[in-house]
């Protein structure tokens, strides 16, 4: 056997896994990035022959590295820049013109800051779409952080790409730059219907299908984008989508708020995964979605914050939090959405949206070694009764003490180990210098 190369002990391990085992006093073992072992007690083996570390819990929580399965990482450099506005407003007015301003170390930077962000409230793997997307990779991969990535495709000019075809060409190139790296996925990433035709729209279904990867899009945001289309192609947002022949497995689709049942149904037989994203809703006024609706028919449904300019921070711990409560008061019953379903949602449900599922999102022998450490030696963690309430209604990020991604101890005593945040954070404020001049 080789040697353990880290080994996490003396806390309560929540799997995630199908049973939702919990090993109370348990430990995991990591072998080069790998789960080696899970139990209960004190590990089988010498504890002075593990070659990296030793976590000590301290009676916390260890549990699966959290899944922020729809952001626009770089947006973390427009926070509280357009606040308040309607969605098409805070866009065209705002957002779109900004954006034609960016350049790729823009982007890398509001990455760097994203991760920062990301890894300190404990998330471990993010799903981001975006201009400048390999610079997105670059910054995500130096971060140590697991990430799919896909460039923002739509018909209009790109800052980056140009004309659309050769955005098209750039994401095939970002598919054979990064398709053997370990941390680093790519996907298909048109825009929105409102943004794409019909033709752009079948052309990245075929490139996503030559490749295999998934193909992403925001679907059913807004009325507004229920109307125009309804307007345009005689057909709601999903159906059109289905008369294109988009509506498949490898289909991942943000916010689908504006959805009536039959669609759901739709939905659910051609085997869509959805992205929820309840505080980007709540902002931007888009409405409730029938997220209950969706569960009942088992679409796989996993959890997102959206980018930093239509939210305001990347913390899943107040996104779950959001999300049940939301649910709760909009269906007038307590009891849906539970603080379990809401867990497995920016975990092992995560996982499986982004494809993941084999890999990440619960802690089972032989998956990558992506998990986080609570600190519940606090008072607003005390006393627990359970442990899944507990995270989703009283904590939050700052209560990460430890990240580890892939085996390697990204964040320590919350301190990040890969990046330097002093840095981050000054060049950050100097990226802001530029935006105020471009909305001069």
């Amino acid at each position: 056997m080789k040697s353990i190369d880290m080994v996490v002990q003396n806390g309560t391990v929540l799997t995630m896994d199908k049973h939702n085992t919990v090993l109370k006093n348990g430990y995991v073992s990591i072998q080069s990035g790998h789960i080696a072992d899970i139990g209960v007690g004190t590990p089988p083996f010498d504890l002075e022959q593990v070659s990296e570390q030793v976590i000590d819990a301290e009676g916390g929580l260890i549990l699966p590295g959290l899944i922020n399965a729809h952001t626009h990482a770089a947006m973390s450099l427009f926070r509280g820049l357009a606040d308040d506005l309607p969605l098409m407003n805070w866009l065209e007015q705002f957002i779109f013109p900004v954006e034609q301003q960016m350049d790729a170390d823009f982007v890398f930077t509001g990455t760097q800051l994203a991760c920062a962000e990301m890894i300190l409230s404990g998330t471990t793997t993010f799903c981001d779409m975006y201009l400048f997307e390999n610079e997105v990779a670059r910054a995500a991969h130096q971060a140590g952080m697991r990430c799919l990535v896909g460039e923002v495709l739509y018909d209009f000019p790109s800052p980056n790409y140009g004309p659309i075809e050769a955005g098209l060409a750039y994401v095939e190139q970002m598919i054979q730059t990064w398709q053997d790296n370990p941390l680093v996925s790519v996907a298909v990433e048109p825009h929105s219907l409102y943004t794409c035709s019909p033709d752009l729209l079948v052309k990245t279904q075929e490139l996503a299908t030559r490749y295999d990867v998934p193909l992403i899009i925001h679907l059913a945001e807004t009325a507004t984008e229920t109307t125009e289309v309804l307007k345009q192609t005689g057909m709601r947002p999903v159906p059109f989508l289905s008369s294109l022949g988009l509506l498949t497995p490898r289909l991942i689709a943000d916010h689908v708020v504006h959805v009536d049942n039959d669609e759901i149904d739709l939905l659910a037989n051609t085997g869509v995964r959805v992205v929820h994203n309840p505080e980007s809703n709540l902002k931007l006024a888009s409405g409730f979605a029938p997220v209950s609706r969706m569960i009942d028919q088992n679409i796989p449904l996993g959890l997102g914050t959206d980018g930093c300019a239509s939210n305001n921070n990347l913390d899943l711990f107040g996104e779950m939090d959001t999300a049940a409560k939301v649910e709760k008061a909009n269906t007038l019953d307590p009891t849906v959405m539970s603080a379990e379903t809401v867990l497995r949602m920016a975990t092992i449900d995560g996982a499986q949206v982004l494809g993941m599922q084999d890999k990440i999102g619960s802690l089972e022998i032989g998956k990558q070694a992506d998990l986080i450490i609570i600190d519940t030696h606090k008072p607003h963690l005390t006393p627990m009764y359970h442990p899944y309430s507990q995270l989703v209604y009283s904590a939050t990020g700052q209560d990460v003490r430890h990240s580890i991604i892939n085996g390697r101890l990204v964040m320590k005593d919350r301190q990040l180990k890969a990046l330097d945040i002093e840095e981050v954070l000054a060049k950050s404020e100097e990226k802001s210098k530029l935006v105020k001049m471009w909305i001069a």
